[in-house]
């Protein structure tokens, strides 16, 4: 299987898509035959749209995302609602067809670590049965220190590689303590390193990014 990467979030809406295309688009910049995958939504199939342009366009919608629930809320909540089971197998098969042909795969998580996919399984089983090191993004603002604790506490409970943490802000932010001093302490008291910052509005990973990350993957993906 192709080098992969599991991107997960301290919570929905902290900006792991907004992570994932511009990290999608840097290392394709540089020569690898990167692709995002987001292999579970839930509502419209903006996400995975956005991945698919960041991918090149050369993989179909239904490769980027093969399970679409049409309801904005958790998997397991969603199906309830639409009376489905979530096919959790097309999700694998298409994971491990992608891995088969790219020499890198990007997966994004819905939502955070511990959201529910079935009344049996959450997202952080399904991560480590992919076998992939773990990326947290955390929004930077005020409760960050304590989200991001208890993500990579649980990330690294479930015997999974955590690879570090992005801080984003999906919004624009307010400047006040924790905002300013969320880094500096974040680094101080996780095990894990903090990989760098997305500015709100930020359209480029800032310069070295991507190539720390690319860096930290074994085996290192082949350039085109």
């Amino acid at each position: 299987m192709a080098t992969g990467l599991f991107i997960t979030g301290t919570d929905t809406g902290v900006g792991k898509t907004t992570f994932c295309t511009l990290l999608l688009r840097a290392l394709r910049s540089q020569g690898v035959d990167a692709v995002g995958i987001k292999p579970f939504c839930c509502g419209d199939r903006s996400d995975a749209e956005q991945l698919q342009e960041a991918s090149g366009g050369g993989i179909a919608i239904s490769e980027v995302n093969p399970v679409w629930l049409r309801v904005p809320a958790a998997p397991y909540t969603a199906c309830l609602i639409e009376n489905r089971s979530l096919d959790v197998a097309i999700a694998i098969e298409t994971i491990e067809r992608l891995a088969a042909k790219h020499a890198l795969i990007i997966i994004e998580g819905i939502g955070g670590w511990r959201v529910p996919l079935t009344q049996q399984l959450c997202m952080s089983q399904f991560a480590t049965t992919l076998g992939f090191p773990v990326l947290v993004v955390a929004a930077n603002k005020l409760g960050a220190l304590n989200h991001t604790q208890l993500t990579v506490d649980s990330i690294t409970a479930s015997k999974a590689a955590c690879l570090g943490v992005v801080l984003s802000e999906p919004e624009q932010p307010e400047e006040n303590p924790a905002h300013l001093t969320n880094r500096g302490v974040l680094e101080e008291l996780l095990a894990v390193p903090v990989l760098g910052e997305i500015g709100h509005g930020a359209t480029a990973l800032v310069p070295g990014m991507a190539e720390r990350i690319l860096g930290m993957l074994s085996p290192a993906p082949q350039v085109f």
